[in-house]
């Protein structure tokens, strides 16, 4: 099985490596971005861009951004997956929960007993779209409003009811709106479950608002559900690293942040970039963009490319090819996980050592 290309031929790793160093060292305004890799694997992208000047973004920043905006302006009250499937008695889920979001409701909070016993907990599900009335129904979900556009009314108004005020209209009615507000000013333990990926910060916000004003009677928190591709753990390496999130740059020589200005998809669309190096180690994901500048692609195998990379070099999954650290959704923390199905496919964190080994230094001496 090949493992490398230059070009979109096979290639020796060791030319792949070479050609790859080559590259960065001729680039200026260079863009590390996807970033699905492990702990380790973010550490050495994160140290390359350190070193290079480059710019940092992972394929899932919008979600994890949308989430740190509320947190940073407004604050939240959080709790895990964990503790949530052990102790709560109510779930308020809202929006649509697709995807991987759906996977972690089912298995790190609401488990595998819910269907066996519904009065376990109360689920109430606002407007969760009319494609998952089905699944709701499955898991035992009561859907209060239906249609996602809905929602920021919905959430308003029970908000206000909750609090007291006067309110105004929605999509159910009034007295059902009073129905659900009792109900969870009564729970001795709600969640209130959500994916970014699928709700606009003000949403979000607006949520976190209910959970605050919940706690003024009762114990009340907030899921947000982890995005694919180790996102939360990589924020975690940006944070220690760096002190800042993703949509990060090094070509000032100090770290700058800017969720906009160092989007990957926009700096590649406007032609800001010379070089993007792509990495998804979880699973075989391309890049969005279906002409970039001359890449270097860190891939899981299998990954269709819309553009050939200049060098592909396929990367072992961590926790499957390789021993890994990243986050742990169940638990909101960075667990280590041994190798299922250990193979000698390199690593993320190897490759990028290597090519950053081989790449001369500003002002041509090698490392």
């Amino acid at each position: 099985m090949e493992r490398a290309w230059i070009s979109g031929k096979p290639t020796p790793l060791d030319a792949a490596i070479a050609e790859a160093a080559k590259l960065i060292g001729a680039s200026t305004r260079i863009l590390i971005a996807g970033l699905g890799t492990d702990i380790a694997g973010a550490r050495a992208a994160i140290s390359l861009a350190q070193r290079t000047g480059a710019t940092i973004d992972h394929m899932n920043s919008e979600s994890v951004l949308r989430n740190l905006d509320v947190m940073r302006s407004s604050g939240v009250m959080m709790t895990t997956a964990t503790e949530c499937h052990v102790r709560a008695d109510t779930l308020l889920l809202a929006g649509p929960l697709r995807g991987t979001a759906r996977d972690q409701l089912l298995q790190n909070v609401i488990g595998s007993e819910q269907a066996k016993n519904r009065d376990r907990r109360r689920i109430i599900w606002l407007c969760p779209g009319r494609d998952l009335l089905t699944f709701a129904d499955t898991v035992g979900a009561t859907p209060i409003g239906r249609k996602q556009e809905d929602l920021p009314g919905l959430l308003a108004t029970l908000r206000a009811d909750v609090a007291g005020r006067p309110a105004g209209k929605s999509c159910v009615s009034l007295k059902r709106l009073r129905q659900v507000s009792a109900f969870l000013k009564q729970s001795r333990f709600g969640t209130a479950v959500w994916s970014s990926a699928e709700l606009d910060p003000v949403v979000i916000e607006m949520l976190c608002g209910l959970v605050g004003d919940l706690n003024a009677t009762t114990r009340f928190s907030g899921l947000p559900l982890a995005p694919e591709d180790n996102a939360i753990g990589v924020l975690h390496v940006c944070s220690w690293m760096t002190g800042l999130p993703m949509r990060t740059s090094f070509a000032r020589g100090v770290s700058q942040h800017d969720p906009w200005l160092f989007d990957s998809s926009r700096l590649v669309t406007s032609g800001e970039v010379d070089c993007v190096v792509w990495i998804s180690a979880y699973r075989s994901e391309p890049p969005p963009w279906r002409r970039p500048p001359p890449m270097i692609a860190l891939t899981a195998p299998g990954t269709a490319f819309v553009t050939p990379a200049h060098v592909h070099i396929t990367v072992g999954c961590p926790g499957i090819d390789h021993f890994g650290v990243h986050h742990f959704a169940a638990t909101g923390t960075l667990a280590a996980f041994a190798a299922t199905q250990p193979s000698e496919t390199i690593s993320v964190a190897e490759a990028i050592t290597r090519i950053a080994a081989a790449t001369p230094e500003p002002g041509g001496r090698s490392c």
